[in-house]
């Protein structure tokens, strides 16, 4: 079986040593949950502890996997706190010459999210791949043990191709961590990369890299001031839909305007179509802007976002989805904070 270690290795200590080792973060989610009943909807998230994820996976190459527990919560419920202390691990980890790349298990519900503030943030080191179930881990359709075997290979397999990136492998696809979002509610494939394809297919072990398709490496913003910081700057999310009005901007307004609030920062529209909002809106979305409330537009459309255009006069997200928009703009926000 894997070696599955707790401790940290001295790094200086294994100068000039191959990198063998995959440190698998965890974080719990749906590939950490139990069901007491049977029934696979009827099940609690962030039950299994992540040595035991990893001590089901098979003897992988002769390498080692190292086990560490981040944290260990539903997905639906993920945040800077966590996300503070998964980038920590990661940037030590990352420098440890031993190490060839990390996996982290995930919950479904906010992966794409994770995805993308690892892309902005992590240095162009390694491979880091991100991997999570639709079946908890007692299920007999239980998809995360093959999802995390995959990770591993594709770790390795990424290492040893020289990629560097944020990426994520769920039943046998290599997403991107820029494009990857989850399309699927319930079904056991629900992941995509909306108008992109997989970088890479996994089949029998082997890893099939999509022929000109690139890795994009992480941007690299992160500083410890980044890491010092209590929260990420406030930015909601806000839909256009029939009926719409500006009810929902004014009351946040109003909210943030409050002694000791906390600050709103930023809004994103979950727009229809190309980038269009409801007239309704329109006033009170001015009025945001007019108060210091930087505004982006997504799309709340599956594909397609929405492309700029010269003559924008509200800033578009292109292909990301409203809530990798508003990951994107707390951390825009948050650089020009520190600069």
């Amino acid at each position: 079986m894997n070696d599955v270690a707790n401790a940290g290795v001295n790094a200086g200590e294994n100068a000039g040593v191959m990198a063998d080792v995959v440190v698998v973060l965890g974080t719990g989610g749906t590939i950490a949950g139990t069901s007491s009943t049977g029934q696979d909807r009827d099940y609690r998230a962030a039950q299994l502890g992540v040595d035991e994820l990893v001590a089901a996976v098979p003897d992988n190459e002769g390498g080692t996997l190292e086990a560490r527990q981040v944290a260990q919560i539903d997905s639906k419920d993920m945040g800077w706190p966590v996300w503070r202390v998964l980038l920590q691990d990661l940037i030590e980890v990352l420098e440890r010459p031993e190490v060839a790349g990390v996996v982290i298990t995930h919950g479904t519900d906010t992966l794409e999210e994770t995805a993308w503030l690892l892309h902005l943030l992590l240095p162009p080191a390694k491979p880091v791949v991100l991997t999570a179930a639709m079946r908890p881990a007692t299920s007999a359709e239980a998809d995360g043990p093959r999802n995390l075997d995959d990770a591993v290979h594709v770790v390795r397999w990424a290492a040893d191709a020289g990629l560097v990136g944020v990426v994520a492998v769920l039943q046998g696809n290599v997403w991107a961590g820029t494009e990857v979002r989850k399309a699927h509610s319930w079904h056991i494939d629900a992941f995509d990369g909306g108008d992109a394809p997989p970088l890479a297919r996994i089949e029998g072990g082997q890893v099939l890299g999509t022929p000109d398709v690139a890795w994009v490496p992480p941007r690299g913003q992160w500083s410890p001031a980044f890491l010092a910081l209590d929260g990420l700057p406030r930015v909601e999310v806000v839909t256009s839909h029939a009926d719409a009005d500006g009810a929902v901007v004014d009351a946040l307004l109003l909210a943030a305007s409050v002694d000791g609030a906390r600050p709103l920062r930023g809004l994103v529209v979950a727009c229809t179509g190309h980038g269009t909002w409801h007239q309704g809106l329109e006033a009170s979305l001015l009025k945001a802007r007019r108060a210091g409330v930087v505004v982006w537009r997504s799309s709340r459309v599956a594909r397609g976002g929405i492309e700029p255009r010269p003559d924008d006069t509200w800033p578009v997200a292109g292909r990301l989805t409203p809530a990798q928009a508003r990951v994107a703009l707390a951390v825009t926000l948050a650089l020009r904070d520190l600069a």
